[in-house]
């Protein structure tokens, strides 16, 4: 039982949509933070744990929109 937990809990990350892979990768390669992001109907929200990086983020959000080619608004929120 406890083996087949630990296969579920091991693909869960790579049944990550492609738009959040993408966005994570860039995060991480160009600012070397991790982020968590959610997808709602017309929204994909970048959650960040500082406003420095929100700050940061917020000139970059047409390059990863581009990135992505998903017609959903990003946000950038800090929590």
């Amino acid at each position: 039982m406890s083996q087949l937990l630990s296969d579920l809990f091991a693909n869960r990350f790579e049944s990550e949509p492609p738009e959040i892979l993408a966005i994570k990768t860039y995060i991480q390669d160009n600012f070397e933070e991790s982020v968590s992001i959610s997808i709602r109907d017309d929204q994909i929200i970048i959650m960040t744990r500082s406003s420095a990086l929100a700050g940061a983020l917020r000139p970059h959000l047409y390059k990863m929109s581009k990135l992505t080619e998903s017609k959903r608004r990003l946000l950038i929120r800090v929590g």
